[in-house]
This record gives structure tokens, C-alpha cells and sequence, in this order.
């Protein structure tokens, strides 16, 4: 695992040990970020389901200036850490180890707003729609917001769903799908 393109071009980023997560590949991120960046002139990024922040890290090597980091598993927020120290972004990074839902919860209560949402969680764990729903509930989008969500091949996104406008749906490997968001609020 590497960071792609920016800032942290080419740098090593550990994995989480186990098996309890799966890092996005490098084709996939590559591919992701061509649609949602490629950089960024400044903005919050939101990594749900971080597992070793690689996304996270992608999108502050590419320009973000702020990232909030969420996972429920602690090997996955040592990761995170030691991933963040090393490319020396701990001052441009929280890092919270708790649930999607309860973490959505504590922005909306600080009044956070993201200009990209990253949603990689286990697959068939979570509803993503729900976790959609909370995050326009909770008003943690920012105007055009992105959204990444990475799923199983057999889990299909709807192309639009309330403010979310899909602006890729492709499959990777047969294995991964993944849909990409932007939001429309005027058309909520």
C-alpha cells in the first residue's frame, strides 16, 4: 500500500494486521480519485471505516487540508496513527475510534461540514443507504459534496437517491463496485 499522487507521492503506508480489513487497491484509488480530485485546493474529508486511513491519506497528500478518521477496530486506529506519524499529517488529522453512526453524530454536533465523505465499510454490514440518510439528516455535507462508497459487486447503489447524484458506478475485478456521489442540495 503506497500513496498514489500529491504531496506523499510514493510513500509506504502500513497495512492494518489480520484480516478484519481490506485496503482499497491502488488501481481502485487511482481511479477514484481521477474522478473526485485529482487534487484539491483545501477542504474536509470524512474516512468512515478507515481501516489504515490509506483514502484518508490519499485525499490530504492530494490537498485536503483536514481529515477525521473513524473506525470501530483498535488495531485499525494504532494503524492509523502510526500511518499519520510517519507522513508527519497528525496535525491535519483527528483520529476517533467508534462507531459510523455515533461518529456521524459528534460532527453534526460540532457542526462539521465535509467536502468528501469516504465509505468503505466491511461488505454486507451496513446499509449504506442509511448511512446516506444520516449524513443529510446531520447536515455534514458541504455544496457538492463527494461521496465514495465502495460495495460488493452483488450490492447495488441507486444513480440517485434524494441530494446524491452518481457521477461513477463502475466494477472493479467483478469483486468491488464502487459509486461516487456528488450532492445537489437544491434538489433535496
Amino acid at each position: 500500500m503506497r500513496v498514489i499522487a500529491g504531496i506523499h507521492k510514493g510513500r509506504q503506508l502500513k497495512p492494518v494486521p489480520g484480516h478484519h480489513t481490506r485496503p482499497t487497491t491502488d488501481k481502485v484509488k487511482e481511479a477514484i480519485f481521477q474522478v473526485i480530485g485529482p487534487f484539491f485546493s483545501d477542504g474536509i474529508v470524512l474516512d468512515l471505516f478507515a481501516g489504515s486511513g490509506g483514502l484518508g491519506i490519499e485525499a490530504l497528500s492530494r490537498g485536503m487540508n483536514q481529515a477525521i478518521f473513524v473506525d470501530k477496530q483498535p488495531k485499525a486506529i494504532h494503524t492509523i496513527r502510526e500511518n499519520l506519524k510517519q507522513l508527519k499529517l497528525d496535525d491535519k488529522a483527528e483520529v476517533f475510534r467508534t462507531d459510523a453512526f455515533r461518529a456521524i453524530k459528534a460532527a453534526a454536533k460540532r457542526e462539521l461540514r465535509f467536502n468528501l465523505v469516504l465509505l468503505d465499510p466491511p461488505y454486507g454490514k451496513v446499509d449504506y443507504l442509511e448511512l446516506l440518510n444520516e449524513l443529510v439528516e446531520n447536515r455534514l455535507l458541504a455544496d457538492n459534496a463527494i461521496v465514495y462508497c465502495e460495495h460488493e459487486a452483488s450490492e447495488a447503489l441507486p444513480h440517485e437517491y434524494g441530494p446524491f447524484q452518481a457521477i461513477k458506478q463502475e466494477n472493479y475485478g467483478g469483486l468491488i463496485n464502487i459509486t461516487i456521489y456528488q450532492v445537489n442540495h437544491e434538489g433535496a
